[in-house]
């Protein structure tokens, strides 16, 4: 298939700029896989569409407050983007000025602090935060919440909680993992309360979610790398689930990603590392059964996976509902189950 198999035009109106007064207030699309059936509920329906011997896997990747601003030595406005922390004091990163930065270029950022370049790979920075304090300290003191480039108004205090789940706990992406951002503690609450048990994995999410793919041959896309961590117990949840006929239910294509990436071997196996896996319709899905996702953008390779999972024609068709129905599309979006 094509990149341009994956284009659909989209009004601009349907972009959710903000996220909803509540989490769970969205929408839910609802998709039969396997007839391509689809109904239009509401998130907190989920919770009848799970049975109890399901397993739900959560991404438990945290967003770190990523962008900073600054200037160089000669006055020149800069904008720093964190891509991966490599240390206390290091980073990759995306860094935006009217001229590229060079090797030993010292940008002095708000908040008196400082970083260092230390050189460069393609489109990335190496960066050294100078001083006492290590690097996620300073992001805590004056990084703003990198939100996606579709959203075009300024972070502002709400984003340092809505852009981020319930769940998070492992500081590390530059992105949400956006279906999990429909789950609040009350509707983590009634699902464990049904019997259905959770389990978590990491990937974060790294800028390159946003990249677009710029190649019309998909097999000529290079893939960005993202850390990812599936542990024994979670491996183990997944093995008790198969046991008691239920399903694995992966939440968003992170933990889709995570999963997968970790049954390359054929069979889940516990693992960490970086992963370039890049799904496209004609993949088999080892681990994942189902799937709640948000929509995607054109041409992304998020959209190809879904589309791997679920049908090149069922999504197409799904997301043409969508449109036509008036769902809020991408990261403070509604939200769509494949199952």
């Amino acid at each position: 298939m094509k990149k341009s198999d994956f284009n659909y035009q989209l009004p601009e109106a349907l972009i959710a700029q903000k996220p909803l007064a509540e989490r769970d207030a969205s929408r839910l699309l609802c998709m039969d896989r396997h007839t391509g059936r689809i109904t239009d509920r509401q998130f907190t329906d989920l919770i009848d569409l799970i049975d109890e011997r399901d397993l739900l896997v959560f991404n438990d990747t945290k967003v770190i407050p990523a962008r900073l601003f600054g200037k160089k030595q000669s006055g020149g406005k800069v904008e720093i983007l964190i891509e991966r922390i490599l240390d206390d004091h290091c980073a990759i990163a995306h860094v935006r000025a009217s001229k590229a930065a060079k090797a030993s270029t010292l940008i002095e950022l708000d908040g008196g602090y400082c970083c260092e370049v230390l050189g460069r790979s393609d489109d990335l920075f190496q960066l050294e935060f100078k001083g006492e304090h290590s690097l996620l300290y300073i992001l805590e003191q004056i990084g703003h919440i990198p939100l996606p480039p579709y959203i075009t108004r300024a972070d502002d205090e709400s984003d340092l909680t809505r852009y981020q789940t319930v769940f998070a706990r492992e500081a590390g992406a530059v992105a949400a993992p956006t279906a999990g951002l429909h789950f609040d503690q009350a509707m983590m609450g009634k699902l464990k309360a049904k019997g259905v048990l959770s389990a978590f994995v990491t990937l974060h999410v790294g800028s390159g979610t946003f990249q677009p793919v710029r190649v019309e041959d998909l097999s000529e896309h290079l893939m960005h790398k993202e850390y990812f961590a599936v542990l024994p117990e979670t491996v183990a949840a997944v093995q008790q689930a198969r046991a008691r006929g239920g399903r694995v239910i992966a939440i968003g294509t992170t933990a889709v990603r995570a999963l997968e990436s970790a049954s390359q071997s054929g069979r889940l196996e516990a693992g960490f590392g970086d992963t370039d896996l890049f799904i496209t319709p004609g993949y088999q899905f080892k681990s994942v059964d189902a799937m709640l996702t948000n929509f995607h953008l054109p041409e992304s390779t998020l959209l190809m996976l879904v589309s791997a999972f679920a049908g090149y024609a069922s999504i197409m068709s799904a997301y043409s509902h969508a449109i036509d129905q008036s769902y809020r599309f991408f990261s403070y979006g509604d939200a769509m189950f494949l199952a």
